[in-house]
């Protein structure tokens, strides 16, 4: 069994070693590759338009890393067109399937990109112009290969014209319209024939070259060969459930053992249903199993203290049993008195945060989830979704409060950032101050919260503009807070700030700490969003082009709150299409 997946960069470990095979299997497949082809795969990925092309890779791999195919697709929005420059198998797995999940991968990602047709070179199956007989029948096995999609050879043109007296067996443009049956007409088709001679062969083709085999393209519409070696009904590419990688997701399947009772206590179990009742509605996500952890990664972002003490008295209370906060140390905090249930407004900041047993068990399931969904973007996953409560972001490293007891996205954000820089950008209606406190004097995890002014907002005392780091932090914690009433057009204005700051950043890693509590009509907060704002909102964020884990914060207006949801990770997959 394999996957496929896109590689968008070098930056993830995963990614290099992936890059390190596929040039493997280009030396063993191709003969006399150009050293210019293995060498610049990097920097195609890097500057993604360095041949003004879109270059885009697409590996199949074993789950253990093992990459045994891959197809290297160039990509000309403008024109509406893309170039499969490469694809091929390990030698060792050439008939098992690979190349035509890849080609079909292809094939269903150009049609969801609008591509008109997709364009590449096969060396010829004619004996008049290949005379060696196991490379003919090879040509002719691949193009039969092809043929059962409905792609041919383009006739009636120069395209396979020798370019001087040392060219033999030049190759045949072939065209797959995607199972569309549109006609190929000549000017789209010689523009494409110009991209492909003028960008990808522009150290071979001089320009009267290119001028002369652009004009041979005579017919209109352009003509394909009769078929020659199938005859079979084309195969439409029209991925209706969608070919992208999908989102793995990660449920707090425990999480409805917290269930605080208390009248306005809104952070209720049924959020998770709602939410996953409309996200099972598309086809956008692949569920998934997190491991139980170790405390470990949460004494590494949280007082260790604070973490046993949390742990001691939760276990020890009976089933139903709670500790409500409500004495707290403004006038001396450095001495927590001996009664574990007074000593709790020590470690909290509101009285409407409660510790049970059931707290405690829900918070660390919750991380659990945060933290598979580090390890699946470790492993190269482009986007993975923590669907958890209770939520985190109010979790700072000496206190809990606001719903919170453990930093979920925090947690998460220091486990990535082996990997390389981490932003964090908080999207919840209230101020990210877990976050904030937790990496206050990090250079290398950037905090970035968009959320309601402290003046009338809770947690009140943090999320002013001024707050900015300190130490070598300094410069690495962004508030935009806003005014109490906010439309859609005025939050993006402050999400394009956001997202311009992360971008300067370069981070390896995104997380997003995804607040619904934004939207209109949550009990919680006082602006007017919209589906259709939170799917913009998640197609702007996806265009980042970042692995991006995002993390479940707020969110209270349960009538509302799965259509919300959905709207933005239908953005979101959009955005990182398009990315």
């Amino acid at each position: 069994m394999f996957r496929i997946r896109r590689i968008h960069d070098d930056i993830l470990p995963v990614n290099r070693e992936a890059i390190r095979q596929v040039k493997t299997i280009i030396e063993e497949q191709f003969d006399q590759p150009p050293k210019r082809d293995i060498d610049g795969l990097i920097q195609k990925l890097r500057d993604p338009f360095a041949q003004r092309f879109r270059a885009i890779l697409h590996v199949a791999e074993r789950r253990a890393g093992q990459v045994q195919g891959f197809a290297l697709v160039l990509h000309e929005p403008q024109l509406r067109m893309s170039y499969l420059d490469y694809i091929a198998a390990s030698t060792r797995l050439t008939s098992r399937g690979i190349g035509g999940a890849l080609y079909q991968r292809v094939r269903d990602e150009a049609a969801e990109s609008g591509v008109r047709a997709l364009f590449f070179e096969c060396l010829p199956d004619d004996p008049e112009a290949c005379r060696d007989p196991s490379l003919l029948k090879a040509n002719r096995a691949r193009l039969r290969f092809y043929e059962g999609y409905g792609a041919r050879p383009a006739v009636n043109n120069a395209y396979d014209a020798p370019l001087n007296d040392d060219n033999d067996s030049m190759p045949y443009l072939v065209i797959d319209d995607l199972g569309t049956d549109r006609p190929l007409r000549r000017r789209f088709v010689r523009d494409a024939v110009r991209a492909i001679l003028e960008r990808k062969y522009a150290h071979v083709c001089p320009p009267e070259y290119v001028e002369r085999v652009v004009a041979s393209f005579r017919d209109d519409p352009v003509r394909l060969r009769e078929p020659r070696y199938v005859r079979v009904e084309k195969t439409p590419s029209a991925p209706a459930s969608g070919s992208a990688e999908r989102i793995a997701l990660f449920v707090n399947d425990k999480h409805d053992i917290h269930h605080v009772n208390d009248r306005g206590y809104v952070e209720s179990p049924v959020r998770v249903s709602r939410i996953l009742a409309e996200l099972d509605k598309t086809t956008l996500f692949e569920r998934q199993t997190a491991r139980t952890r170790s405390l470990e990664p949460v004494r590494q972002v949280h007082d260790r203290a604070l973490v046993a003490y949390m742990r001691k008295v939760c276990l020890d209370l009976k089933v139903g049993e709670s500790v409500y906060p409500y004495v707290f140390p403004i006038r001396n905090a450095s001495r927590p008195p001996t009664d574990l249930a007074m000593r709790a407004g020590y470690w909290c900041i509101d009285t409407f945060t409660p510790l049970n047993r059931n707290a405690f068990l829900a918070a660390r399931g919750a991380v659990e989830c945060a933290l598979a969904g580090a390890a699946a973007i470790a492993k190269g996953r482009r986007l993975a979704y923590a669907l958890v409560r209770p939520p985190g972001h109010h979790a700072e490293q000496r206190v809990f409060g606001g719903f919170c007891y453990f930093n979920n996205a925090a947690v998460a954000a220091h486990e990535l950032a082996s990997l390389g820089r981490v932003a964090i950008l908080d999207l919840d209606y209230h101020h990210g101050n877990g976050q904030q406190d937790i990496f206050y004097a990090r250079d290398d995890v950037l905090t970035v919260s968009i959320h309601g002014s402290p003046r009338f907002a809770f947690p009140y005392f943090s999320g002013y503009s001024e707050e900015q780091g300190a130490g070598a932090g300094l410069g690495y914690n962004l508030n935009l807070p806003l005014p109490e009433k906010v439309d859609g057009p005025r939050y993006r204005g402050a999400l394009d700030q956001a997202l311009r700051r992360i971008r300067s950043f370069e981070p390896a890693v995104l997380v997003v700490a995804l607040g619904l509590d934004t939207a209109k009509g949550d009990p919680t907060g006082t602006w007017s969003l919209t589906a259709d704002d939170l799917r913009e909102n998640g197609r702007r964020v996806g265009v980042l082009g970042l692995p991006t884990l995002v993390v479940q914060e707020g969110g209270y207006r349960n009538r509302t709150l799965g259509s919300n949801a959905r709207a933005f990770f239908e953005g979101l997959h959009k955005g990182a299409r398009e990315a």
